[in-house]
């Protein structure tokens, strides 16, 4: 039966900004979106993000831009190489540098064999990413307390820098699981489909009327 894309909102509680997402998860997931958000610089963030059935990312392309800088960065997994490409225009350091904070440093990975065993990606500040995992490990129906430790792509907004890095999904029951990444951790709220309701200290999805 066919399926109804999904149009989700999400309104920013860490700072200014918010998320538009439309997605189709019919057979995985296809999603494109964008993000608006003021720190550490006002940015507008486009993002196109594929997964196979199974739910493990096999392709996202990302652009955002502010004033007097663009990037862009784009990932494919192709028999279990990721391959990464980037591109700048203008000089986002400088307008950090300008603006009080640290330069971002290059979009894209040094090392491109570092990100052989993410099955997910991840883009900085979005909850629609923490769906992948979620749907790809089954975590909605999974006992309580079943912990799985992943290595995902991650995607620094804005400079588009990619790392490999470790993540701990754990399901807490029904609609809830617990994230866990470095030394921050936070108990997520979705729905019946996966979809972020509440990440506390990062967004809160917008009812509809």
């Amino acid at each position: 039966m066919p399926t109804t894309p999904k149009s989700l909102l999400w309104t920013r509680t860490d700072t200014a900004g918010a998320e538009h997402a439309v997605v189709d998860d019919g057979h995985g997931l296809t999603a494109q979106g964008t993000q608006l958000a003021v720190d550490p610089v006002p940015y507008t963030c486009r993002y196109q993000v594929t997964t196979d059935t199974d739910w493990s990312s096999v392709r996202l392309e990302v652009e955002v831009e502010g004033a007097g800088w663009r990037r862009s960065v784009r990932l494919e997994r192709a028999t279990q190489r990721w391959r990464v490409t980037a591109a700048e225009q203008g000089d986002l350091d400088a307008v950090l540098t300008a603006a009080g904070h640290a330069p971002a440093g290059l979009p894209g990975v040094e090392d491109q064999d570092r990100l052989a065993d993410a099955l997910d990606v991840d883009l900085g500040g979005s909850p629609l990413f923490n769906t992948l995992p979620l749907r790809r490990l089954g975590l909605r129906t999974a006992p309580p307390d079943t912990a799985h430790r992943i290595s995902v792509a991650w995607v620094l907004l804005p400079s588009l820098t990619v790392l490999p890095t470790e993540q701990v999904y754990t399901g807490l029951g029904p609609n809830r699981f617990r994230y866990a990444s470095g030394g921050f951790s936070a108990e997520v709220e979705v729905d019946a489909d996966g979809y972020v309701r509440r990440y506390p200290g990062l967004a809160e999805r917008a009812a509809t009327r």
